[in-house]
């Protein structure tokens, strides 16, 4: 269960990203530099565990802030919060650099990517402590789907091919996993999105 002074802290986190939005969109160069002060990293990580490649990583995370830079003044807080916002960008860009790297190996290119594996600790957040747990209440096949599904982009038929089992079982762990998720999530505290 989330307590109450967490709670409120998130809400007042939650209100001063829309406030550096709103500032960013109006041309406020502070504003961006506080919002990447406070994302960058968390930003940073998530890019990395998609791409495996800090270069690449950091070159996504400079674009992905040039972006949100540029589109400030589309940010709707109604649909959703600001955090999730730059989640979504930058999972998004790192899937579209992953696929564009896989359709580059398909038509010949034999380059390969210089893989680095950083450990980076998130556990500081209390949403990566909810999550982490939820996590933990899946098997490990239902972990390895939506890990599979989330961080490589996946689809599922991929899926199936990559684990060597059917697709209806694909599918089946990925509903069971998202199910177990949601069930975890909603008994330790209220959803946000």
């Amino acid at each position: 269960m989330i307590a109450v002074g967490a709670r409120t802290e998130l809400a007042a986190t939650d209100d001063d990203d829309v406030a550096l939005v709103t500032a960013m969109a109006g041309g406020d160069r502070d504003a961006l530099a506080a919002l990447y002060d406070r994302y960058a990293s968390y930003l940073l990580a998530l890019a990395m565990r998609v791409l495996k490649h800090r270069g690449e990583a950091e070159d996504l995370l400079h674009d992905v802030f040039l972006e949100v830079w540029r589109s400030a003044r589309d940010y709707d807080p109604r649909r959703g919060r600001v955090r999730t916002w730059l989640v979504i960008r930058m999972r998004s860009r790192a899937l579209d650099v992953v696929k564009s790297a896989r359709v580059s190996r398909r038509s010949g290119d034999e380059q390969v990517l210089e893989r680095i594996v950083a450990e980076v600790d998130l556990s500081s957040s209390p949403d990566q402590r909810r999550v982490r747990a939820a996590l933990g209440t899946l098997s490990p096949d239902q972990r390895a789907v939506l890990e599979l599904a989330y961080f490589d982009g996946l689809s599922c038929s991929e899926i199936a091919d990559k684990l060597t089992v059917p697709i209806g079982t694909v599918k089946s762990r990925v509903a069971a996993a998202l199910t177990k998720m949601r069930h975890a999530l909603g008994a330790t505290g209220t959803t946000r999105t």
